[in-house]
């Protein structure tokens, strides 16, 4: 093997290596987006079904550290953190897991929302 091709080969690895990291440790595409109040494009607000199977989005209900502040409406729930819950023709269904959730929750009484 000549000295070029050696290069070669060890230019090609160092690219792959960096591909691995940047694709390992890179920009997660599953994060909260705060100025739209989504989660990988659904909805963190509104009318919100609790479901045991084919989830829209899994959460787990924490007292610290929460992605999301919930507040439970009767009505009109428009704004980031506002869930009504309904039986029937939801905007997302909601499974509630211990671990392994897309996201945290903690229920509030008042200033719902992204912390």
């Amino acid at each position: 093997m000549t000295k070029k091709m050696k290069e070669s080969k060890f230019h090609i690895t160092a690219i792959l290596i960096l591909y691995a990291i940047n694709y390992s440790f890179g920009q997660s595409e599953d994060e909260i987006n705060e100025d739209e109040c989504t989660f990988n494009s659904i909805k963190l607000f509104g009318k919100i079904q609790f479901v045991e199977s084919f989830p829209d989005l899994t959460v787990q209900v924490v007292e610290s550290f929460p992605d999301l502040k919930v507040k439970i409406v009767d009505s009109f729930a428009e704004d980031c953190g506002e869930w009504q819950i309904v039986d029937s023709f939801p905007d997302v269904k909601v499974k509630i897991v211990e671990s392994f959730a897309d996201i945290k929750i903690k229920f509030v009484e008042s200033f719902p929302g992204i912390p």
